[in-house]
């Protein structure tokens, strides 16, 4: 176990280097910078800028340094100081961005990745044992309904109902009154509410996904030898569908801490938007399209940077979930 452990560490201290190289450079891909891009949208706006202007903006910011120079500037500021540099379009500290956001966007991706264990678990063991009855069917109807409608249009479906039906509004995480307040127990419990709305929408297409592969994998594992052979014994039917193929099923749940973050920020960009919500998504979307390369590159970085601590967590239940994995 000790050695699984320590090549799984080395395997993510190397993929964290190559992400934070393949970060940069995909920052750096789009022709031009944040200042050709400040500059077009202000010609849009009929305003002109001064050549002179745009050489010193570049010369402050180094902008016009070689690509090795920008990216060692970066990495080695981040590693060494904790200093993710400074948002162009901002004008704030690209680490005052990256925390607020970042600590919500946690705290939702978990209260998601709970809420689709609690409902899928139960739901994708009934539909296994319960093969071909009208309680599978209806599941597996909802499953699909589940996977085939896109967050953001559920997001819109649920907005108008509240609005046209309950004449309140569902978007953002906090009440008017909650918004720039400091934090307290009315602040938690107002976030604690609104979280409901987004933790359905958002886990959805993931509850549905989990059911149909917790089912097919559970239902492979009762058709083998050793489940015929353990009922053979007199093991209750509860004990031995618990201890034995349901545990082995579990690997898809395990191995889902690696994989929810990242879902979370890519595909719930349009959601977070259509819902307001202060997540990662719309601000890393924002830099993108402005070129703000420190703070876009520091989103990305960041949410790499757990979504490979969460595989190697996942990694590491799996291996004491499943010790035949410790040796792959």
């Amino acid at each position: 176990m000790t050695a699984f452990i320590l090549r799984r560490l080395l395997y993510m201290i190397v993929t964290v280097a190559a992400i934070s190289l393949m970060t940069f450079v995909i920052i750096q891909l789009p022709p031009g910078d944040y200042v050709t891009a400040m500059v077009a949208q202000l010609n849009l706006q009929g305003t002109t800028v001064d050549p002179a202007e745009m050489a010193a903006i570049r010369s402050r910011y180094g902008l016009d340094d070689p690509f090795w120079v920008q990216y060692w500037k970066w990495i080695s500021n981040i590693i060494f100081a904790g200093d993710f540099g400074y948002s162009l379009e901002w004008r704030r500290p690209v680490a005052d961005l990256l925390w607020n956001r970042l600590g919500l966007t946690f705290v939702l991706a978990l209260i998601t990745l709970l809420f689709i264990w609690a409902i899928s678990l139960p739901i994708g063991i009934y539909t296994a044992v319960r093969k071909n009855t009208i309680g599978d069917y209806l599941a597996t109807f909802v499953g699909v309904l589940g996977l085939a409608i896109p967050n953001f249009l559920f997001a819109l479906v649920l907005m108008y109902i509240a609005f046209r039906y309950f004449g309140t509004g569902i978007g953002g995480l906090f009440s008017a009154e909650y918004e720039n307040a400091p934090w307290s127990w009315g602040k938690l419990f107002d976030m604690g509410q609104h979280l409901i709305i987004p933790t359905i929408v958002l886990g959805t297409s993931g509850t549905a996904s989990l059911i149909r592969i917790l089912r097919a994998n559970l239902l492979d594992e009762l058709g083998k030898p050793y489940v015929t052979t353990a009922r053979a014994y007199g093991l209750s039917e509860r004990r031995m569908l618990l201890k034995y193929p349901v545990r082995i099923a579990l690997n898809p749940f395990i191995s889902t801490v690696g994989w929810v973050l990242p879902t979370l920020v890519s595909g719930a960009t349009i959601t977070a938007v259509v819902l307001n919500l202060p997540m990662t998504g719309p601000l890393l979307l924002q830099a993108l399209i402005s070129q703000d390369m420190y703070l876009a590159g520091s989103f990305i970085m960041m949410l790499s940077v757990l979504t490979v601590i969460g595989t190697l967590l996942s990694d590491l239940l799996l291996a004491w979930l499943d010790p035949r994995i410790r040796y792959t």
